[in-house]
């Protein structure tokens, strides 16, 4: 989540010139504040298709979950518990995995195209072809049953069970999962390694197509006149996935509802937790991403 910063005129205590001793002291606090980093923007994502809320969900827990498992603390492990498990509800749902081979072999197949054409880095092309090969036989190699082994789990059901209810894991309810979170960090983390290593090659391969499907996208500039931004897409390109870019400190962000053939955006001002966000009346200019 990202931000642009804006750039507030110095205040002045008189109109006269500058006096001239100060001159240096003036300079040398304008090139610090022009060599201040600027904070990135924030870019809101949204969805097209449910492949692509889904992918993005896994995308997301499976950070999450990598994330607290680092933390090597119990709390930690509880959280990257929790992560596992949504993970493993998205993927049992449906075949996530077909849906992942299928958008291997899509993005294959349209990556062998650009090797014939003139212009393109053949190096880089290789690696990411390279990639998407590893990335296919990995899940091709753990089977249609690799899930079996979490399902089958009487220890992680349990869990599962149990989290339905509010404060369901305390030590009372699971004695054995208050057990093991008692257990040494290299063990706790041993053990969570493997189950997350059966999950590991589809969430490597959600996050590669994924970073394939941002660069598609081509950023422009747009301006949403009256704070409304109406998209239009054409019906022989498919968008998967519209990025919004916006200045964290212009306090707005954006409201996205549409389908793969038009989308809408409002942009609403924050107006801290306790007033309802409304719909800014102001032109407000900001970077737009249709990826494919």
């Amino acid at each position: 989540m990202s931000s642009d910063g804006r750039e507030t005129p110095s205040a002045r205590f008189t109109d006269a010139a500058t006096v001239a001793q100060n001159s240096p002291m003036s300079e040398e606090a304008q090139q610090q504040h022009e060599s201040a980093p600027q904070p990135a923007p924030l870019i809101f994502e949204q969805p097209l298709n449910e492949r692509m809320r889904t992918f993005l969900r896994l995308d997301f827990l499976y950070s999450q979950a990598l994330y607290h498992n680092e933390m090597q603390s119990q709390w930690g492990s509880r959280a990257a518990m929790g992560s596992l498990l949504d993970i493993l509800a998205i993927a049992a749902r449906g075949d996530v995995r077909a849906d992942v081979q299928k958008e291997l072999e899509r993005h294959l197949a349209q990556l062998n195209v650009f090797q014939s054409k003139p212009g393109v880095d053949s190096a880089r092309l290789r690696t990411v072809m390279s990639n998407l090969l590893r990335l296919r036989a990995d899940l091709v190699a753990c089977g249609s049953n690799y899930l079996g082994g979490l399902k089958d789990s009487e220890f992680l059901s349990a869990i599962k069970h149990r989290s339905a209810i509010p404060g369901g894991t305390c030590e009372f309810d699971l004695p054995d999962f208050f057990f093991w979170l008692n257990q040494a960090t290299d063990a706790r983390a041993r053990s969570f390694n493997d189950w997350l290593a059966t999950l590991r090659p589809l969430c490597d391969a959600i996050a590669e197509l994924l970073w394939i499907t941002r660069q598609h996208g081509k950023p422009r500039q747009e301006i949403a006149r009256g704070g409304v931004y109406h998209i239009t897409f054409e019906r022989d390109t498919p968008i998967q996935l519209v990025r919004i870019a916006l200045p964290a400190v212009s306090g707005l962000y954006p409201e996205t509802s549409g389908s793969h053939y038009r989308c809408s955006v409002r942009l609403l001002a924050w107006n801290g937790l306790q007033t309802r966000p409304v719909q800014t009346t102001e032109d407000v200019p900001f970077t737009l991403t249709c990826c494919t």
